[in-house]
């Protein structure tokens, strides 16, 4: 029995259900994630920039094997119910490419917005110097990952927005991934939605601790809170990934749009988050190497699945 047969006899063929479990389960590896600092006190700034890595790897070429590619085949098939635009029909590589954009004017004014929620939550974080880690083997953290060893007011106050800048950015970076499985599934190709599921899901675990340890290393409450941290970023993908499972399932001509989307928000994440992030603190070979093996492991899973 395939991994596809099993799926289907456990889930069942309706594509909405499918991208619900789909949801469910990298949001689950996401709180796993979260939940590895509970017993890895500190993982070191070599080793986050190498998980880092393999996630923005994973999700590279998820971007192109899984999402843009599969969605200008589906727009340009002769049965395909083009959109028109001035007389123009949309088909082809156009409605991925207007999806794509999209996805990167949607994050990036998402990147944007984030600096407005800390007030709203700020009063909920308690320091807690006991359980703060040191970030990394020489000390010195990414603004993302650390803030300040100062317990000045200012400097505290510092860390608390790195730590939920970096917290909402990650949860901004969670929606084209839960999308992007819902449209697998809702497209579907069952084979293509497990590969999309399995990977996305994967490169979740090492998101979900960076998320903890950011917060420990602002020095933000106990431990448990930090699990906290990874885990609520996570569960924006579920609603996402039903959403986007429902809505091609419905609007088929949509799907090229909706594939456009998740690949351009997540090309984002890559290029204006992970890269930066993993190459600022002197290891950025660990980090490409990181890379590397994360897109050959999205390359697998997308043929061995196919």
């Amino acid at each position: 029995m395939t991994i596809e047969e099993l799926f289907i006899d456990v889930v069942g063929k309706d594509p909405v259900v499918q991208g619900l479990v789909g949801g469910l389960i990298i949001a689950f590896l996401n709180l796993l994630g979260a939940s590895v600092v509970l017993i890895w006190r500190n993982p070191t700034e070599k080793w986050l920039d190498a998980a880092l890595g393999f996630a923005a790897g994973v999700m590279l070429s998820a971007s192109f094997t899984s999402l843009l590619l599969p969605g200008i085949e589906f727009a340009s098939e002769p049965g395909y119910r083009a959109l028109h635009l001035g007389g123009i029909a949309l088909a082809g590589i156009i409605p991925v490419l207007i999806g794509f954009f999209l996805g990167v004017a949607v994050l990036d004014r998402g990147e944007r917005w984030v600096q407005y929620v800390g007030p709203m939550i700020s009063n909920r974080l308690v320091p807690d110097v006991e359980t703060k880690t040191d970030g990394g083997e020489d000390g010195h953290g990414h603004p993302h990952f650390a803030g300040s060893a100062s317990t000045s007011s200012t400097a505290l106050d510092s860390r608390i927005m790195a730590v939920l800048l970096f917290t909402v950015a990650i949860t901004l970076h969670n929606m084209p991934e839960g999308l992007a499985v819902g449209v697998g599934f809702g497209s579907g190709d069952v084979s293509g939605g497990i590969a999309l599921m399995l990977a996305i899901g994967i490169q979740n675990i090492p998101e979900g601790l960076a998320v903890s340890v950011a917060a420990i290393n602002a020095g933000l409450g106990r431990r448990w809170y930090a699990a906290v941290a990874g885990i609520r970023a996570g569960l924006v993908e579920i609603p996402l990934a039903l959403f986007g499972a429902w809505a091609v399932t419905v609007a088929a001509p949509l799907l090229p749009y909706a594939m456009g989307f998740a690949a351009g928000g997540m090309l984002y994440v890559i290029g204006d988050e992970i890269v930066p992030a993993t190459h600022s603190r002197g290891y950025e070979r660990v980090a490409t190497l990181g890379l590397m093996i994360g897109a050959a492991v999205m390359l697998t899973l997308d043929v061995v699945l196919a």
